[in-house]
C-alpha cells in the first residue's frame, strides 16, 4: 500500500511540474511546440510510472501466492484441489500468471511430491505440465522444450504406455512422485508453478 501511495504522489508531482513548465514555457516563448513537448514528456513519465506500478502489483500478487503455497528452488507452487481436465487446469494456471508445475530435477520432483501429499492428499494424482500432444512419444514441457528430466513409473506399469490415447502427464502421490501418462480428459487436482526472482 505504501508503494501505491508513493506512486500516486509521484504522478501528482509530475503533473504539477509539467503544468508549471508548460505555463512558463508559453509565457517565455509563446509557442505551442514547447507545450506539446512538455505534454509528451508528461505522458511518457506517466506511462513509466504505470509500468512500475504494474510490476509492483505483480510482485505483491506473487508474494501472496508464495505465502499460500510453497517456495521451492526459485519457484512458488500453489495447489488446486478442484479436479479438472488437463486443459482446464493449464488454462487456470495461466490465468493466475503461472503454468502447471513441471519438475525439472529429482530434487524438485521430490519437493513437489511432498507438497502435494501435504496440501492435496496422500492418495492423489495431479496434472503436471508435460505432454506429447504434438508428436507421439516426444514429451515436452510447458515452454515447448523437449523434456530433459523424467520420473516415469517404469517398474510396474512401464510408463508412458498409453500411445495416442494418453498424451498428458500426471504425478502420483501413491507411487511416491512417479509419473503416468493419462487421457487429458480425465479430471485431476493440479499445482500451479510461478517463477520468482
Amino acid at each position: 500500500m505504501d508503494a501505491k501511495a508513493a506512486l500516486v504522489l509521484v504522478v501528482l508531482l509530475v503533473l504539477g511540474q509539467s503544468t508549471l513548465q508548460d505555463t512558463s514555457s508559453k509565457r517565455r516563448n509563446g509557442k505551442k511546440g514547447a507545450g506539446n513537448a512538455a505534454m509528451e514528456e508528461m505522458k511518457t513519465q506517466i506511462s513509466n510510472i504505470m509500468m512500475e506500478l504494474n510490476i509492483l502489483k505483480e510482485q505483491q500478487a506473487l508474494q501472496t501466492v508464495c505465502l499460500r503455497g510453497m517456495k521451492i528452488l526459485g519457484k512458488c507452487f500453489l495447489a488446486d484441489q478442484v479436479k479438472k481436465n488437463f486443459h482446464s487446469a493449464s488454462d487456470d494456471c495461466i490465468a493466475k500468471g503461472g503454468v502447471l508445475a513441471t519438475p525439472l530435477s529429482l530434487d524438485e520432483n521430490e519437493q513437489l511430491y511432498n507438497y502435494v501429499r501435504q496440501s492435496i492428499g496422500p492418495e492423489e494424482h495431479i496434472w503436471i505440465g508435460i505432454n506429447d500432444m504434438v508428436t507421439e512419444g516426444v514429451w515436452i514441457e510447458n515452454s515447448g522444450a523437449v523434456l530433459r528430466y523424467a520420473n516415469w513409473e517404469t517398474e510396474i506399469t512401464h510408463q508412458p504406455d498409453g500411445s495416442t490415447r494418453q498424451n498428458c502427464a500426471s504425478m502420483s502421490t501413491r507411487a511416491k512422485g512417479k509419473w503416468f501418462d493419462e487421457s487429458c480428459k480425465e479430471e485431476k487436482a493440479s499445482v500451479c508453478e510461478f517463477n520468482i526472482v
